[in-house]
């Protein structure tokens, strides 16, 4: 499994936030849905930020098989068109974007 993160730090409006959220929604997401070898999209809203700025807005993860999946959807055409998309709708300026290899997962023992 390799996921793609993406988050989106919060507009300078709630005018500007609420229109960017309704068209990554609407428009994006069905767009990203399209990515050949993408297996899952997780969609979150951040209720809280504890530390550090810019506050963040919204969290995406994407989900690929493997490293190999990811790199041959992210250079499909159903990637490029949700890349135009984004900076269409104004989401390039507030992404930071990073990747992530599989979890190490710890046994608490509860």
């Amino acid at each position: 499994m390799t996921r793609f993160v993406v988050t989106y730090r919060m507009p300078a409006s709630a005018d500007a936030a609420a229109r960017f959220e309704a068209d990554y929604r609407s428009n994006h997401l069905p767009l990203v849905a399209r990515t050949p070898g993408l297996t899952r999209v997780e969609i979150s809203r951040v209720t809280r930020t504890v530390a550090g700025s810019p506050a963040p807005m919204l969290v995406a993860v994407l989900t690929f098989a493997d490293a190999t999946a990811m790199r041959d959807g992210m250079r499909s055409e159903q990637w490029a068109a949700s890349g135009r998309n984004l900076a269409e709708i104004g989401g390039l300026e507030l992404a930071t974007m990073f990747t992530l290899d599989e979890p190490e997962v710890l046994d608490l023992g509860r």
